[in-house]
Order: C-alpha cells, then structure tokens, then sequence
C-alpha cells in the first residue's frame, strides 16, 4: 500500500529524531552530554531540551549525578526478549490511561493493517465513556475521526481500494457521502492538525484524531467525548496532538 510522503515540518510525529536520540545515547554507555547529543544528531538545542524531558517523563532515558543521559528502564524492558509485546502494550496503556485522564475523554490508538480499519488499544472509563460503535469501524472510515485521519495516510490509489471495499454510507445527516468532497477534505487536511468528527459517524458524539506515523506503518490516536462536551473537542485535541510523541516512540521501538 502506497503512502503519502510526510511533511518534512511534522514536528515529532514521524519519531525520526526521537530516534536518532535515543540511539546516541544507547551508543553512549558511561552517559552523554545532551550538548554531545545535540552535535551528534543534529538536533537543535532549543527541541532536543523538551525532548529529553519527555523521555526522561517516560523513563525512556535517564540523568545521572553528572548531568549526562543514560538509556532508562522503559527502553530496557521493551528490548526483553518474548516479553517485548506484553511490555509495549502495558506501556502503551499506561500512556492511553494518563492522556484519558488528562483530556477527560476517552482515547484509542488505530492501525491501518492489511488494508482495515483496527482499533488497538483504548482507554475509557465512567467519566470518559467510549464511543458506541453501532457500525462497525472498518466500515465506517469515510465518517469516523479514526477513519479519515487514516485515510488521510493513504495515496488516492490506497484510498480507493479501500472504499471500493467498503462503499461510503450515509450513517448521520453529516455523513460526507461523496467521494469526491471526501478526497478534496481529506487532501486538504493540514498534517499537523487534528482531524475532527462533529457527528458524522453517530449523532450525540465528537471526535478527534491525529496521524502517528512511525516508519512505513498507518496509525492514530483519537479521542471521543459526548457531543455537550463538544466546547472542549478542540483544547482536547491540541492536548493530544502535543502529547502524541510517546505514543509514536512506542510504537517505533
């Protein structure tokens, strides 16, 4: 499946230079300065200082006595061996369940695999509730937050094939029926900008999604919430779209 080339002025979402960073520290056994680091990646000062502190908040990295990075427990556990798969998913809802709590609104990661629609993991709860999924997901690509931000991932070619699978519907008076209204939306959707869902997949619920892109894989991580929240959808998905980073680490890992 083709994808489109990503922007090169997607900040953090592609993890490239998250990467680049840990990979320098890994080289670094004793520690490493984060001006060594800076030099060695390429990385300009004034991002890799809230880089570093993201990494340390996720224990993915380190700061010993001298002020130098280490590789921390996070990266440690996740290269164990049979235990990589368990470890990455118990961290990955530690990561959903912080962001749920943080937004107020239930949040899912998605992967675009073998040509469907897949929600992953997801984090709800009594004050978040998740979103009632009254028609199946893989169906429903062309409505949902979920969908379009995955559709959005996808050359015209990987788009067609998959509405040539699973014809465009109408699921609410909001529902974009068109496929060409839905391509021009979709090309036209800034990369860094959260991609949203104000009723078009099931009346009474917003959404919102933003691209997590690590290598050659299609993802997201969206949020939903209860339409008489809908006041907050946008601050919630500028707080998603910011924190997104961890996700995308621990999914390139």
């Amino acid at each position: 499946m083709a994808l489109k080339p990503e922007p090169p002025t997607a900040p953090f979402h592609s993890a490239q230079y998250v990467l680049r960073v840990l990979e320098t520290i890994s080289k670094h056994r004793g520690g490493v300065s984060d001006v060594q680091i800076a030099r060695e990646t390429g990385l300009p000062t004034g991002h890799l200082s809230p880089m570093l502190a993201m990494l340390r908040h996720e224990s993915y990295v380190e700061q010993v006595t001298d002020g130098a990075y280490v590789i921390g427990d996070s990266l440690i556990l996740l290269g164990s061996g049979a235990a990589r798969q368990q470890a990455l998913e118990a961290k990955l809802q530690d990561i959903l369940t912080e962001l749920r709590d943080s937004v107020g609104a239930a949040v899912y990661i998605s992967r675009y695999i073998d040509g469907e629609v897949k929600i992953t993991q997801y984090a709800d709860g009594p004050r978040a509730p998740k979103v009632n999924e009254w028609v199946d997901f893989r169906s429903a690509a062309h409505a949902s937050a979920v969908g379009k931000c995955l559709l959005t991932q996808l050359d015209v070619n990987g788009r067609r094939d998959h509405l040539s699978r699973h014809k465009i519907a109408r699921l609410t008076s909001r529902t974009i029926t068109s496929e060409k209204l839905l391509f021009s939306k979709l090309d036209a959707q800034p990369p860094t900008v959260p991609v949203l869902d104000l009723q078009e997949y099931a009346v009474g619920t917003v959404c919102a999604a933003v691209p997590l892109t690590a290598g050659a894989s299609v993802g997201c991580l969206a949020l939903s919430m209860p339409v008489e929240h809908a006041h907050r959808l946008r601050s919630a998905a500028d707080t998603l779209n910011r924190r997104a980073a961890p996700v995308v680490l621990s999914l390139a890992i």
